[in-house]
């Protein structure tokens, strides 16, 4: 694994207790690149949470991972597909078709799956 797979970690928090910052450890652990975006300022592992709000430019982007669920995500679909992401992956809990549907139209390969679990085993 290798920081090809750059991936933007949509509902990043600080608070170690929460799945997002756990993902962030994870992908950290496995040399994956992620930038952190999320309502909450602070930072994960000493990078700054961009503010999701201010819809920030990243490029080169493989993977986003959702730890946002599925009624607070409508106003964020066209930034997230606008991010041109490779893959999209839905954790458990915020699975939304509507938003799978727009974005396999635009050939985005779409996972429901657990980021935790897909690096453990090898399959992210």
């Amino acid at each position: 694994m290798s920081d090809s797979k750059k991936t933007v970690i949509i509902g990043a928090s600080s608070n170690t207790a929460r799945y997002a910052y756990m993902a962030a450890e994870r992908l950290s652990g496995a040399n994956i690149e992620f930038v952190p975006v999320g309502i909450k300022k602070g930072d994960v592992l000493g990078r700054p949470i961009l503010p999701l709000r201010e819809k920030p430019i990243i490029e080169h982007v493989h993977t986003v991972t959702m730890y946002i669920g599925p009624q607070n995500q409508p106003e964020w679909y066209s930034y997230i597909l606008s991010l041109k992401p490779q893959r999209i992956l839905f954790n458990p809990g915020t699975e939304n078709e509507t938003f799978q549907n727009m974005a396999r139209k635009q050939n985005i390969e779409v996972v429901e799956g657990c980021t935790l679990v897909m690096i453990g085993v090898g399959t992210y």
